[in-house]
């Protein structure tokens, strides 16, 4: 990270944050202390990210800090941004799709399906699936939850809420890094309504059952394809 970037945001932010007294200080906002109370971290780590010299806090520190500097979704975005700009966390490309399985999915048209990989990315999907799913550019189901878009296009949010943050941690404890690191990058850009249900799902997601998607209630069933990618294939039904 050029220029120790993430630190130069922390302290900017601090400096612009309104201290939680009038009183008349020699420099702006938040003093380190404050701060480091208001996230759960000590001073002396709160020192080392602003200097630079520990450049690896874990998501849950960058949530707690984003939390205690009050940071907008778009600064909690850039927060993120500015880890991943340091690391190499960018994971790997999914396996293709076989043609079978393509073939598969041109033959549902126009019921709505997608091919999905075990962090929720959205492999491939019919006509039908883009034209219900709201996802507009976004190619990951997770994401689009636990954004305003997505929160705006559930009614039934919190169960999407609980079901995605379940599948995640269902790949993520599997072992599959593109799962843990989704998951690293929403613990920042969506806090604590992700952190929370991440933290405590204790069961799978359901393979069947019904969601709504805007004005839509959909019946849903999971079929998981054979090969290495471990892909499932969900096909939603309108109900009426």
């Amino acid at each position: 990270m050029a220029d120790n970037a993430l630190g130069r945001f922390l302290r900017a932010r601090r400096e612009a944050t309104t201290p939680p007294t009038t009183e008349r200080r020699r420099t702006p906002g938040l003093r380190r202390g404050e701060l480091a109370d208001r996230a759960g971290i000590s001073v002396e780590y709160l020192t080392r990210l602003e200097r630079g010299t520990d450049r690896s806090p874990s998501g849950q520190v960058l949530s707690a800090l984003a939390d205690a500097l009050t940071m907008t979704a778009d600064e909690r975005v850039h927060l993120y941004r500015l880890i991943k700009a340091d690391t190499n966390c960018a994971p790997p490309p999914p396996p293709p799709l076989r043609p079978t399985v393509q073939a598969m999915l041109d033959a549902l048209e126009p019921t709505a399906a997608a091919v999905l990989s075990p962090a929720g990315d959205v492999l491939a999907c019919t006509g039908g699936f883009r034209e219900i799913s709201g996802l507009d550019d976004e190619q990951n189901l997770v994401r689009f939850a636990f954004s305003p878009q997505g929160k705006a296009h559930h009614p039934d949010w919190e169960q999407i809420a609980d079901d995605r943050a379940a599948s995640l941690r269902a790949a993520a404890d599997l072992g599959d890094h593109s799962a843990a690191v989704l998951a690293f990058e929403l613990s920042i850009t969506a806090g604590a309504a992700f952190t929370d249900r991440y933290g405590s799902a204790a069961s799978l997601p359901p393979a069947t059952g019904t969601e709504r998607w805007g004005s839509h209630l959909l019946a849903f069933e999971t079929l998981y394809l054979s090969g290495d990618g471990e892909h499932r294939l969900m096909v939603y039904f309108s109900q009426h």
